[in-house]
């Protein structure tokens, strides 16, 4: 998410949309993609959670939640803050960590007026699925080259990549619904230059927390560390990596 404080003015050019920032027959469409991808999750979860991973699907979900209220400064005037994608994604695997930051964005939007609720299935679809999915096959893949067995550094500096990699394609998600059915009156070229501009610094904030915070987990229980399972492996042949 970025804030921005023009002189006194304040305003927000969210990650998460609000309600009028593309039009309605695109939020519908997105809305519907959200619904039919979070379904496949919580289908696919079935699979994925045991004893151990729910009560900590439940401490990612609370963590992200917490640490969103925290913003970061970026630029003079603008701030960002955690998304969480690939934080969840490497912690409990991509489709309970896409769960788990749906569930925040609903009680956002619901609760705090943090996102339109029309926008809804939008940033669902940019935060939760893009920032999720991408951030854990990028965490995949330098889980690779360090051998299958890294270190807690060398996970640290995976998991960094992987945050960067998640925010920058959830402000990708943004600038494509906005080329679709952009309903505000910037163009999409001012749109596409600031989203990427601003996430590419803000994915620097989002690696750094989210690989402080995965190393801290795999130093103390590394059983808890879903990129570090024999599930993570399999993803790994389910989503076709290279050998």
């Amino acid at each position: 998410m970025i804030m921005t404080t023009p002189q006194a003015e304040r305003s927000v050019v969210a990650m998460h949309m609000s309600d009028g920032i593309i039009n309605a027959p695109v939020s519908m469409l997105f809305g519907v993609i959200a619904f039919g991808a979070l379904a496949y999750c919580v289908w696919r979860t079935r699979v994925d959670l045991d004893e151990k991973a729910v009560p900590l699907a439940g401490l990612v979900a609370a963590f992200v939640f917490a640490v969103q209220m925290i913003n970061f400064p970026i630029l003079p005037g603008v701030s960002g803050h955690l998304l969480g994608g690939a934080l969840a994604a490497i912690l409990v695997g991509p489709y309970t960590g896409a769960l788990c930051i749906a569930i925040v964005l609903v009680v956002q939007a619901l609760l705090f007026a943090d996102g339109g609720v029309t926008a809804l299935g939008a940033n669902i679809t940019n935060m939760a699925l893009l920032s999720t999915f991408v951030g854990y096959l990028v965490a995949l893949a330098g889980y690779r080259l360090c051998g299958r067995s890294p270190s807690v550094r060398q996970l640290g500096a995976v998991s960094f990549v992987a945050a960067w990699c998640g925010t920058v394609a959830a402000a990708t998600g943004f600038v494509i619904e906005y080329a679709i059915g952009g309903a505000a009156t910037q163009s999409l070229a001012t749109i596409a230059g600031y989203l990427w501009g601003t996430h590419a610094l803000i994915g620097i904030g989002e690696g750094l927390i989210t690989a402080i915070t995965v190393m801290a987990v795999a130093r103390v229980r590394p059983d808890l560390v879903h990129l570090l399972h024999p599930s993570a492996r399999r993803d790994d042949e389910r989503m076709g990596a290279p050998a």
